[in-house]
């Protein structure tokens, strides 16, 4: 199997390729997703449930890396360069953490410590049986898959039934089902190859755009409904900011467009919520 070079980034981009293509940044962020929530409900942050979730993401992602490199030799070719060389250490130390955070769950009889063995159904569906060759079901498991964060939050504290985790819930999961079909513009090439039917493919990419922007302003007026009608409390005012930078990322959205700009910008958008969140709680 021949691995395509691409040109070398310079230092800072070096730095940020290698978070991206090594699934560090998107744990990151998905654990971002997680303290964003606690902090939302009010509930106290603790290490353990950071710690599954970012273990969870990285076992996920980087099962999924391995998977998927023929594809990304053709859609990402310096990913699949990166993937080549140390992907199999990342999974190892993925599968490691994962292992690690389920056991120490069971031990420790947390709440809701089977929920913890989701990831390995999403992982299976979405990498090995290769669901995301059905159109909007790649995109749905991702979203459910982010949603699930919320809810996993809610089974650890013991508040899975309140509104706060419940909008989380579908806030994540809507908005990460938006992310899931935009990220698919960068990859039209590869997936014809592959026969693999997405929403740019099927619709365009200026539809794609389009719909992304039109949910987003959904998502907006409904849950501008929730806060005025005490649904949840003001605090939850702070998804806009997220809103407001999902809106500014689609038009930029293009084929043209390297992985960094999918990998780094539009997966940025939960770290951007977790740092207005934390201002937020200390202001």
């Amino acid at each position: 199997m021949e691995i395509p070079k691409g040109s070398e980034y310079g230092p800072l981009r070096t730095v940020a390729a290698f978070l991206v293509h090594s699934n560090l940044f998107i744990s990151t962020a998905a654990t971002g997703v997680a303290l964003s929530t606690i902090t939302l409900a009010g509930l106290t942050p603790e290490l353990l449930p950071l710690f599954i979730v970012f273990a969870a993401t990285l076992f996920v992602y980087s099962l999924n890396r391995l998977t998927d490199l023929e594809e990304d030799m053709q859609n990402v070719p310096r990913r699949a360069t990166f993937t080549h060389r140390y992907g199999r250490s990342f999974f190892i130390i993925g599968v490691l953490l994962y292992l690690g955070s389920i056991g120490g769950a069971f031990v420790l009889g947390i709440t809701g410590a089977p929920f913890l063995l989701l990831p390995i159904v999403a992982a299976v569906l979405y990498s090995l049986f290769r669901v995301k060759q059905y159109l909007l079901i790649k995109n749905l498991i991702v979203g459910v898959s982010w949603g699930l964060i919320p809810l996993g939050v809610g089974f650890y504290y013991g508040v899975i039934r309140s509104p706060e985790i419940l909008v989380s819930f579908g806030f994540f999961t809507i908005m990460l089902t938006v992310a899931a079909a935009v990220f698919d513009i960068k990859d039209i090439e590869g997936d014809k190859t592959e026969d693999i039917r997405t929403i740019p493919i099927v619709f365009g990419t200026r539809k794609t755009r389009i719909g992304a922007a039109a949910v987003t302003v959904i998502v907006g007026a409904v849950m501008f409904g929730f806060i005025t009608t005490g649904v949840v409390p003001r605090q939850f005012a702070v998804f806009f900011g997220f809103l407001g930078y999902v809106l500014a990322y689609i038009p930029f959205a293009t084929e043209d467009r390297g992985s960094l700009f999918y990998g780094f910008v539009i997966d940025g958008e939960h770290i951007f919520l977790t740092i207005l969140v934390l201002v937020m709680e200390l202001m």
